[in-house]
């Protein structure tokens, strides 16, 4: 067994030619830039940047929606460009879009969760068994016979990623998840991936620009301009508030408390990344 499910190394891309109204070709814009990441099994990583920074990119890359123009995706060791292998790629890594309407396919909850194993052909028992499973992994196994359009954002979203589970990856990639849903719905959905990699140890790849999100990963990769800029530990990419200023990104608001109180001469850690140890930090400021 390979030791990440995920292998980039060198990944170069950009899109073809697009035209101005003369139609004539404008300069292509390179996307990602030799982008080399490692994802091992069970982790959970966050992807941080600014829009056009590529993160998006690259998560379209570790299940073959999109291919490398140069270097290569290896996904459990199979290299992406080989298309005969494209049904073995995405049954290792599902995928999670922003908007759950666009990932909704039928009528009833649970006959949307069946939907990608009908197409499997997996047998009605054992279907079955996969989409309660599937349900009751992400909390929605009571709105079984409900209709999609009678859920919230955030109840849409956790069936959309039931849909993905029932498939039995190794690894969920999850593009902005949470980007379209109010606080109630976010909270909903980032219960359910923290449960997903805890308890099932499936791999998660969260690409956020919600900085919160972002801290409840056990590592965090930070793009810009096509490149990896920072990659570590919460703690550590989040004490980088100035770097993290300048490619255009904020940090946790205890992080950002710290920092000010640090610029105005006071004692701080910007290692702080939770509301607990920020508190634990003033009290202790204050009783000096």
């Amino acid at each position: 067994m390979e030791k990440n499910i995920i292998s980039a190394k060198k990944v170069e891309f950009h899109y073809n030619n697009e035209y101005d109204e003369n139609e004539a070709p404008k300069p292509i814009k390179q996307v990602l830039k030799g982008v080399s990441l490692d994802i091992p099994r069970g982790g959970f990583t966050a992807v941080l940047g600014h829009n056009g920074s590529g993160k998006s990119t690259i998560a379209k890359h570790m299940n073959a929606i999109l291919l490398p123009c140069g270097g290569k995706v290896w996904v459990d060791g199979i290299d992406t460009c080989d298309e005969e292998m494209l049904f073995d790629i995405r049954s290792r890594v599902g995928m999670v879009f922003q908007n759950p309407d666009n990932q909704i396919v039928a009528t009833i909850v649970e006959e949307d969760v069946a939907f990608a194993l009908e197409n499997m052909g997996v047998p009605p028992d054992e279907m079955r068994e996969r989409v309660d499973d599937a349900l009751k992994s992400v909390g929605m196994y009571e709105y079984r016979e409900h209709s999609p359009h009678q859920l919230s954002g955030g109840q849409k979203q956790r069936v959309a990623i039931a849909g993905i589970i029932a498939m039995r990856p190794e690894c969920i990639v999850l593009d902005e998840p949470t980007a379209m849903l109010d606080p109630k719905g976010r909270k909903e959905v980032l219960k359910t991936i923290r449960r997903l990699n805890n308890k099932f140890g499936i791999t998660i790849i969260l690409i956020t620009h919600y900085m919160e999100e972002a801290a409840l990963a056990d590592r965090i990769v930070v793009m810009d301009n096509g490149e990896i800029i920072m990659d570590g530990v919460p703690r550590d990419v989040f004490s980088n508030v100035e770097l993290m200023k300048k490619v255009g990104l904020d940090v946790p608001q205890v992080t950002e408390l710290m920092y000010l109180l640090g610029k105005s001469g006071l004692p701080s850690d910007t290692h702080i990344i939770d509301e607990d140890e920020c508190a634990n930090a003033l009290l202790k400021l204050l009783n000096e």
